[in-house]
């Protein structure tokens, strides 16, 4: 249970500093990742494009993280605040323009062989729209 708290601690402090080679290092070559509301992709290369998409169009911060694990740390989860800014316009979403954001957010994870199998996040994807596009 340790080792996959500990894992899922590196995988955030990673994220947070913004040191996307340790980031990837985290992941089995098959992982699973299962997009906010929306598809599944699978392979370490589909998850480096998914967050070089991410880091172009947001800078975000993780804070209030709770991390947990199951007895055989098998799986986890962590639960956060998203500290984040919007910096370029994402396709489909409204228009960029700086705006800040501060939104609740989960996440699941499979572990295996001491890295993550798989993630599936969480936000409420409304919360953030209003937030950004308050009309």
């Amino acid at each position: 249970m340790q080792q996959a708290k500990k894992l899922i601690e590196q995988y955030y402090q990673a994220f947070n500093s913004g040191d996307m080679d340790t980031f990837l290092s985290l992941l089995t070559d098959d992982v699973v990742h299962d997009i906010n509301q929306g598809d599944r992709e699978q392979g370490k290369a589909a998850f480096a494009e998914f967050m070089k998409k991410m880091n172009h169009h947001y800078k975000e911060q993780l804070v209030d993280m709770v991390i947990m694990a199951n007895e055989d740390g098998t799986r986890g989860a962590a639960e956060f605040v998203v500290l984040g800014e919007y910096l370029n316009t994402d396709e489909g979403l409204p228009e960029a323009n700086g705006q800040t954001y501060r939104l609740p957010a989960g996440a699941f994870f499979d572990i295996r062989d001491g890295k993550v199998a798989r993630i599936t996040n969480y936000y409420n994807l409304g919360d953030w729209i209003a937030q950004v596009d308050p009309q």
